[in-house]
């Protein structure tokens, strides 16, 4: 066996395990070659990275959400563990873990925004997760109110948590186009202010003369936030409390989500009170970091939640400090 765990011969896989042990961050990656599939996840496991097999035949899939098998017909095996390479050839399917061994980092905000509710993301059912955040959200930002809006699609588990949890009615009073994608990552601006009135439509019946929780995952700029609860003023609202179901981002993302830099975050350089006015809003709560903790449990310490806590598993190199490194573990390989 090889340094890298890996037994000789099989060139391709040591020439990817060599390349890959020298990377410091995120990484997902597929390799296919005529005679290979190597599926690879970097150590921490900061991204999902899941195994399929296709029903009634020696078909494997991978994905980086459980819902796309689901799509094509395919089962669920199992996560890809963080570090591990798996090839797939004509001799089967073998497993190896090539790196040193890492605490799991997984980015909580695949919980939080990115991952389909219908998935099951680092052994958790997203929607699950969104519930409960809004359900944790309500017991401490509780409000009198006549409904609770959701901002669709992403903000709907939590406001029907919120919903549970505070008694509150839940309502659809703002619609989403299904033909405009996510608006926090376009380029500029302008279009992203295109992008919310094109997406985003309010249900005056159910808005005009009512006090409102407006319930979303997050705030980024808080562009769009101001766009949506001047959007209900104007439907008429009486009033405007948003709820927010994860902590204030207050810092970039460097493990492959195309945030934006740090003096761009709102809550990086205005408080709660701040923000709340910025936005037009009668009142405005995030979930607070220890109650997200509290619901991860034991599992806290291995999600990454850099972008709330500053706690940063792997120091971007333009910060100027070294590059964190953890000590090395003996590699093994084994069938799958």
């Amino acid at each position: 066996t090889s340094v890298y765990g890996v037994r000789p011969g099989e060139g391709l896989v040591r020439r990817a395990a060599d390349a890959l042990s020298r990377v410091e961050g995120a990484f997902s990656i597929l390799l296919l070659t005529s005679k290979a599939l190597i599926a690879v996840r970097d150590p921490r496991g900061f991204r999902p990275l899941v195994m399929g097999r296709l029903s009634g035949s020696r078909g494997i899939l991978f994905a980086s959400e459980s819902c796309a098998l689901d799509i094509v017909g395919a089962e669920t095996v199992r996560e890809v563990d963080p570090g591990e390479m798996i090839v797939v050839d004509a001799d089967g399917v073998r497993s190896y873990s090539p790196f040193p061994r890492q605490l799991r980092r997984a980015c909580v905000f695949e919980h939080i925004y990115f991952s389909k509710p219908s998935s099951i993301v680092f052994g958790r059912s997203v929607y699950m997760s969104r519930f409960r955040f809004g359900e944790l959200l309500a017991e401490v930002h509780a409000v009198d109110a006549d409904i609770v809006v959701p901002v669709p699609d992403s903000g709907i588990p939590a406001a029907l948590g919120y919903a549970k949890a505070s008694g509150v009615p839940f309502q659809q009073g703002i619609m989403r186009s299904s033909y405009v994608g996510r608006t926090f990552i376009q380029p500029t601006q302008g279009m992203r202010d295109v992008g919310v009135k094109l997406k985003l439509a309010p249900v005056r019946a159910l808005i005009e003369g009512r006090r409102l929780v407006v319930v979303d995952d997050s705030i980024v700029r808080g562009t769009t936030s101001k766009k949506i609860v001047s959007m209900l003023r104007d439907a008429g609202a009486a009033e405007i409390h948003v709820r927010i179901a994860c902590p204030p981002i207050t810092g970039s993302c460097f493990y492959g989500v195309d945030t934006p830099d740090t003096h761009q975050l709102i809550s990086s350089r205005m408080s709660d009170d701040e923000v709340c006015e910025y936005i037009g809003a009668n009142s405005l709560g995030f979930l607070p970091l220890e109650k997200m903790h509290e619901f991860l449990a034991d599992e806290a310490r291995t999600f990454c939640d850099a972008c709330f806590s500053g706690d940063y598993p792997v120091v971007p190199l333009d910060s100027g400090s070294a590059m964190l490194r953890s000590s090395a573990s003996e590699p093994k390989s084994s069938k799958v």
